[in-house]
């Protein structure tokens, strides 16, 4: 097996598993390892560290699979990290309420790269490195061996694959294609996913305890539900007994699927609003009119994908939280989420204070938010708690 021997005072994060080795860290390759092979991953002075799976064509040269010398990366010790990882969602496959969640988080379930949706009965995969990606048959063949579903279906993420070398691949990779519409339960809530064209998987998956927990500050209430994608937000609210609920989203597709999913869940007679457009523009056009709501939700996309880009998108979350302290009403809920894992809980706390702060409105911290029990973070891995909320009162 290749070796990779690190520069002299860089294995640290190794020694403390974190689960990336960076180009930068690496002081030579020895051996005729390829890329996607994996190698034993050294300190300077030729101790053992780890194994991983190399590729020199990303940044992250080396992701770790395991700091075990005598360990064997086989067949079985994909099968093992498989089964446990799927093992460790038992609360939610024996939950009958609800038939979506991960059952792999990449490398939070020390599987880098390798992301498992389900939803019901089918299975959407993502391969997100190259290791994975050269033993994408091998995964495939163990995921319908332990799952048994009824099809697996790879979804692209063109940013995550280009990182890595690899090419945009999507389509049915064992069993039946799956329809264009897969309907779902969560919570005893029912939803329309498009797992072909829909963002993420289909769903956001990450955010199912937090849907529930929201349900507490809307009944009888005006709720304003900003980037309302396909509505999960909104089924809540209306499920929790919600006056009214404005719904906006810049895609008339997701507003039209996010009707369809209030109308399966029997509020297809209620007089609420789906907005297409900018967020921004409509919610400096709701300040401007006077508008106000009881509650308002904010769950954006990422808006910092990488750390560079950290100072921009602080601006971005600071207009948008300003927008939404100026249109809720006294005493009432400001709900809003970050999903870039650059913004840490602290900083986007600060952002959140800096707009209170504009906007001349007192605000507490009622409630802190984070990601599914599906979705868990490795301590030695912080990059893997990536969804923060915070539920505010604003006076």
């Amino acid at each position: 097996m290749s070796t990779v021997i690190l520069k002299k005072g860089r294995a640290k994060p190794v020694l403390l598993h974190h689960p990336w080795v960076f180009s930068g860290a690496i002081a030579r390759i020895e051996g005729e390892a390829q890329d996607g092979d994996v190698v034993v991953v050294r300190d300077a002075g030729g101790n053992f560290l780890a194994q991983g799976m190399l590729n020199r064509r990303s940044q992250i040269a080396v992701r770790l699979l395991s700091w075990d010398e005598s360990g064997v990366i086989d067949s079985d010790f994909w099968r093992t990290r498989l089964a446990r990882a799927i093992a460790a969602r038992k609360v939610l496959t024996d939950d009958p309420g609800t038939t979506a969640y991960r059952l792999v988080n990449a490398e939070a379930d020390l599987l880098p790269g390798l992301v498992v949706d389900r939803y019901d009965d089918i299975l959407v995969v993502q391969f997100l490195t190259l290791g994975m990606d050269v033993r994408k048959r091998e995964i495939v063949s163990l995921l319908a061996e332990l799952v048994q579903p009824r099809g697996i279906y790879e979804r692209c993420d063109e940013e995550m694959r280009a990182k890595e070398g690899l090419l945009s691949q999507e389509g049915c990779l064992w069993g039946e294609e799956p329809p264009d519409l897969l309907q779902i339960t969560e919570n005893g809530l029912h939803f329309w996913v498009d797992i072909k064209r829909g963002q993420k998987t289909g769903f956001y998956l990450d955010q199912r305890e937090n849907r529930r927990r929201v349900q507490v500050y809307c009944p009888g209430h005006t709720v304003l539900n900003a980037f309302a994608y396909t509505g999960g937000f909104a089924v809540y609210a209306a499920a929790a007994g919600a006056e009214h609920i404005t719904n906006i989203d810049s895609s008339a597709e997701a507003l039209d699927l996010a009707k369809r999913n209030m109308a399966l869940n029997g509020f297809a007679a209620r007089d609420d609003e789906f907005v297409q457009g900018d967020v921004f523009q409509i919610l400096r056009y709701y300040r401007d009119q006077g508008r106000s709501f009881d509650v308002v939700i904010l769950d954006p996309p990422k808006f910092a994908h990488t750390q560079s880009q950290v100072e921009r998108a602080a601006r971005g979350y600071k207009d948008i939280n300003l927008l939404a302290l100026q249109l809720v009403r006294p005493g009432g809920a400001l709900v809003t989420f970050s999903c870039s894992g650059a913004i840490s809980a602290d900083l986007f706390q600060k952002i959140v204070f800096g707009a209170s702060v504009d906007a001349g409105r007192d605000v507490q911290i009622i409630e802190r938010l984070s990601q599914g029990v599906d979705h868990p973070a490795l301590l030695s891995f912080p990059e893997s708690q990536y969804l923060k909320g915070l539920v505010c009162r604003v006076w």
